[in-house]
This record gives C-alpha cells, structure tokens and sequence, in this order.
C-alpha cells in the first residue's frame, strides 16, 4: 500500500489508502477513530475506552483481533510500538488540519473557517469519548469564527465580519458574543435600525427559550451608540 492515507471524520467517517477508500467495519472504525483524534495512545486508554464493559483480558484480545484485521484490510494505519498506539505520521486527518486552521498555524486558515461552517465529528456517535471531542471542536470553532469576525469589523470588512459572525449565530442561535458582534457591525455601518432590532430580536429569543435578558453589557453597547447625540431619528426606538 502506498503510504499516503486521509482519514476523515468531520460529518462521517472515511479513510482513504493510496488509490482510493477503504471500506471499514464500524468496530474497526472505532479503533481508527479514537486513535486517529489522539495521534497517540495506550493500550490501556483504548481498551478502557472502546470496550469498558469487557473484562480485561477479553478487551486486550478484541484489541489485537482489531489491529490484525486493520491489517488484513489493507489499512494498516495504526502502528504498534509496545503499550503504544500511533497513527503513522503519514496519515492526514481533517481534525487535525482544522484545528491547525483554526489556530492559524496554516496559510489556509481562513479559508476552513469562512466557506464550510460547523463540522460535526462523527455524526451519529455518541460514545463519551465522542462527545467530548465534539463539544472541544464546536467550542473552537465558534470561538475561531467570531475572532475572525472582529478582527474583519476592526479592518474595515464589514460584508466578511458579517459572513463570519452568521456561521456562529448559525451553529449556536443562543450565544450572546456573536449577536453583541453583529450588532457592533451594525453599529459601525450606521445601520442604527438594523443594530435594535438585533438586539430585540435577541431578547426575544432569550426570553422565549431561557427566560433570560441579554447581559447588561449588551444593553450598554447598544444604548451608548444610539442615545439623541449619536442617532436622534431611532433613539425613541430602543426598548427595555
């Protein structure tokens, strides 16, 4: 096998050897996985994780079972040194590159954030294990986004701040920072209008969901931009 492979779990799992994919049992799958979101780990990190109600010895026995069948399938992705388990440095995982995006350690980084959204890891999983790297991805990502969106709004970019900011309000509708950037974009234009009813639309929507006010530093910003000196037409506009 040529020792170039892509293994892909963003919205699903593939992995691609040499020429083309590999079709991959779910049990195998697992393996790769869990592996592939470390780049590294122990035998007994793995067992416990992917077979925590198996006795131990009958976990450890799945486990070589597992890495003699990866390599019967012609994935031999994960090496074996002793205790440890890697990924072969060969092996390009899409995590890992949008994490790499997301922190700015390629040229390419705002190309993953701008055009593609919210990724789900493993759609359909639900292990812990699974879980948990999903809420770190979704943490980072939104966290990615709305830096980019304030460093566009500081740049003058107000159609890429605004692009920016959407991809967040669209993966978590009910976070404050990224409708506080919205309304500062807003703000920034002279859209004074449009800046209200961001914020009441907001209000609205934490009080129907959560029973809650925006922050009052929200309430801040808006009311200091939009007081007689700075909008007299719509201050007569903005609400408690």
């Amino acid at each position: 096998m040529t020792n170039t492979a892509r293994l892909r779990m963003l919205d699903g799992f593939a992995l691609d050897c040499g020429p083309g994919p590999v079709e991959v049992p779910k049990a195998l799958q697992r393996l790769i996985a869990f592996v592939g979101l470390r780049r590294e780990v122990t035998r007994t990190h793995v067992v416990g994780a992917l077979w925590p109600e198996s006795a131990e010895p009958k976990a450890f026995g799945r486990l070589r079972t597992a890495l003699w069948r990866l390599q019967q399938l012609d994935a031999p992705v994960v090496a074996a040194h002793g205790e440890t388990l890697s990924l072969h440095a060969w092996v390009r995982v899409d995590v890992d590159e949008l994490v790499h995006s997301a922190r700015g350690e390629d040229a390419g980084d705002d190309r993953a954030l701008r055009g593609g959204g919210l990724h789900e890891l493993l759609p359909g999983w639900y292990e812990d294990w699974v879980l948990v790297e999903r809420e770190r991805l979704r943490q980072l990502y939104l966290h990615t986004v709305e830096k980019l969106a304030a460093r566009e709004l500081r740049a003058g970019n107000f159609g890429d701040a605004l692009e920016a900011v959407h991809g967040a309000l669209r993966a978590e509708p009910l976070r404050e920072s990224p409708h506080r950037l919205l309304l500062e974009i807003h703000l920034a234009e002279g859209n004074y209008s449009e800046a209200i009813n961001t914020y009441h639309a907001y209000r609205m929507l934490l009080r129907r969901e959560l029973g809650v006010n925006p922050s009052p530093g929200m309430r801040r910003l808006l009311d200091a931009a939009t007081e007689p000196a700075g909008a007299p037409e719509v201050a007569g506009a903005v609400r408690r």
